[in-house]
């Protein structure tokens, strides 16, 4: 079973990395790395499928998680990619530009492929319960697609916020209180870290299930102190200054919670 397990992840690992080159050379061509978000994305919903398409456990057990890793991967790939085209580089991807300043080219390479180890280590949750021979879902299991469904529920319902806020032209240069966005400065992150819990409970109703816990570790990390709070914190500062540390200042950076007066 391991070394089949292991000759799936080979397989996935070379899908992904193929992606990514691709979307490194398109990259080249767009000047635009923002790019690669829709890549990471959708690079882990191909993974799930691949996963589920060796799979040598139940079959049911399977395709349930990777309809759930692929739903969830192919929804935010395509959101992002909507986001992306006909609009200019995210302020990251800029600042980035501006520190590495020279062989940008090889640099982009090496963060693009990066993406593609990194989508592999996360699907580990996507992965175990494909290995599992038994019959029939858990509790755990079940539990695990009902938090799945109302996570990617708020997920959907936070990016439609921000999507219409950022379309009325009286908000330009405004920081978004809509909705979610009253009770959370970030609410699409937290409920994508809701995702990847729901992966790693699912996984926890199959044998070696606890290294599924890794993932939303990882994940709240990255979130936290890495990619995406604070990279998102400091341009959103850079472009709209005071009126963004008011929002700081009442609205909670990750839970929902009520605001403060």
């Amino acid at each position: 079973m391991m070394t089949a397990a292991l000759a799936t992840v080979g397989v996935g690992a070379a899908v992904v990395a193929t992606l990514m080159f691709v979307l490194w050379l398109i990259h080249l061509a767009m000047k635009n790395a923002s790019i690669v978000d829709a890549g990471w994305a959708g690079g882990i919903g191909i993974l799930a499928i691949v996963y589920a398409l060796r799979a040598e456990g139940d079959p049911l057990r399977a395709w349930v998680i990777a309809s759930m890793g692929a739903l969830w991967g192919l929804r935010l790939a395509a959101h992002l990619l909507k986001r992306i085209l006909g609009e200019p580089e995210e302020g990251r991807y800029v600042q980035l530009r501006r520190e590495w300043k020279t062989n940008l080219g090889l640099k982009f390479l090496v963060f693009f492929e990066f993406q593609a180890v990194l989508g592999v280590v996360l699907s580990v949750p996507l992965l175990i319960p494909t290995l599992n021979p038994r019959p029939g879902l858990s509790i755990l299991e079940i539990s695990g697609v009902v938090l799945w469904v109302v996570a990617i529920a708020g997920e959907a319902i936070a990016d439609a916020q921000l999507r219409g806020f950022k379309a009325d032209p009286a908000n330009q240069g405004k920081t978004c209180r809509a909705g979610l966005w009253n009770y959370s400065r970030h609410p699409n992150y937290f409920f994508e870290w809701l995702i990847w819990v729901s992966f790693a409970l699912f996984a926890l109703g199959s044998p070696w299930g606890w290294l599924g816990l890794v993932s939303p570790a990882l994940i709240l990390y990255f979130l936290l102190k890495v990619t995406g709070i604070p990279a998102t914190e400091a341009q959103s500062l850079r472009s709209r200054g005071e009126e963004y540390r008011r929002y700081q200042e009442t609205t909670s950076a990750f839970v929902p919670w009520f605001p403060k007066r």
